[in-house]
């Protein structure tokens, strides 16, 4: 917490604005509308219910196909199966781990052929840094598909100038307590189409119809955010800022420190493009490096720092076993590539220099060790 917060909250116990509806709830709409430069935005409950919402309003529905990519967490995918479609999971590219435009390309051409193009695209902004939107937007232009931005680890990178989430025809962020900002839980759709997202806001409050009596013509959900939660991510947008300055001076440490060692690469940041650091994301070159990225999550639990993978990627992932895939090139699957060889290090905004030293002390020990060991056994004398 920034501190901020504390005056929103009181506020909204002090008026008894409790439910999911009030000031704070209309001014933290507002207030990131005028952040990210979107004409509108509607605060739910989480980044996944803004995804299915998103989908529903670009008419997604049972039998319906979306592009997705496929080098993401479960909650970009589930909600297509939430309405009865089918997800087909799209490789990453190696110059920015996002949805690669090339086998997107390859995707829809074979689409158009079978006369069954997907109904969206749901493109994802992985651990904050930036799909090539042009190249995207351009292909689904041409065939008319609506895209979609899941821009939960991306708040406050940019593309070209434009903030993630207000290129595609809809955008989400998440509040997660992991992410860049948070709410405790939430999430917001944004998009330039405000007709849409009154339409979103109708969804997210159980679909009522207008009338004294509660009357219901079409499914709804209960999706929206409480005035309490907004009154937190109020307080919170207003270290956005900060907490990108932060991220991105962690990131800037760990390639500093670690550039002694080969073998370990960054996630890139495309030409033109901002990254707010969500997650330092790496990869390790074994046969350079001499470990691997398995060797330093298990290196950095063993001194009680938590790291994990990269995203296991979808295709892979049992629920989703019979789904397509298309890979960046035929014989080349770049996420697959990349949750064997990569890792994210510990990046908490609030994270200390004194701790961010221990990660690296302790990554320098595993390498060094590893080294050493082999120099060892290339010299140990012969049985």
């Amino acid at each position: 917490m920034s501190g901020k917060e504390k005056a929103y909250i009181e506020e909204a116990f002090a008026t008894n604005w409790i439910a999911p509806l009030g000031p704070n709830l209309d001014a933290f709409e507002q207030e990131l509308t005028v952040k990210v430069g979107a004409a509108g935005a509607a605060a739910v409950s989480s980044g996944t219910a803004a995804i299915h919402l998103a989908l529903q309003l670009a008419g997604v529905s049972a039998g319906h196909t979306v592009f997705c990519s496929s080098f993401t967490f479960v909650a970009s995918a589930n909600p297509i199966r939430y309405l009865g479609a089918e997800p087909v999971f799209i490789d990453s590219e190696p110059d920015s781990w996002n949805m690669s435009p090339v086998a997107l390309e390859r995707a829809l051409e074979d689409a158009a052929h079978r006369g069954k193009l997907p109904r969206a695209v749901l493109v994802v902004h992985l651990y904050g840094g930036l799909t090539r939107m042009s190249e995207v937007m351009a292909l689904c232009g041409k065939y008319n598909i609506p895209v979609i931005e899941d821009a939960a680890e991306s708040l406050g990178s940019t593309y070209h100038g434009r903030q993630s989430g207000t290129i595609g025809e809809f955008g989400i962020y998440s509040f997660n307590g992991n992410k860049i900002i948070t709410t405790s839980g939430g999430g917001m759709l944004v998009s330039n189409d405000t007709s849409a997202l009154e339409r979103a806001k109708f969804l997210s409050t159980q679909a009522r119809d207008v009338a004294i009596h509660y009357q219901h013509s079409r499914i709804g959900y209960n999706y929206r955010m409480s005035n309490v939660l907004a009154g937190i991510g109020r307080g919170q947008l207003q270290a956005l800022d900060e907490r990108v300055a932060a991220r991105r001076r962690i990131f800037e440490r760990y390639r500093e420190a670690l550039s002694c060692h080969d073998g370990i690469a960054y996630m890139p940041e495309l030409p033109g493009t901002f990254s707010n650091r969500w997650l330092t994301a790496i990869t390790v070159d074994e046969a350079v490096a001499g470990v691997t990225a398995a060797d330093l999550v298990q290196a950095l639990a063993s001194e009680n720092i938590e790291a994990r993978p990269l995203w296991k990627p979808l295709h892979m992932q049992p629920l989703f076993q019979d789904a397509s895939f298309y890979s960046h090139m035929p014989d080349m699957s770049v996420c697959e590539e990349l949750f064997r060889t990569g890792l994210c290090l510990p990046s908490g905004s609030a994270m200390t220099d004194n701790e961010q030293n221990r990660v690296i002390a302790t990554i320098h020990y595993a390498i060094d060790h590893a080294k050493r060991r082999s120099i060892l056994d290339r010299h140990k004398p012969a049985l």
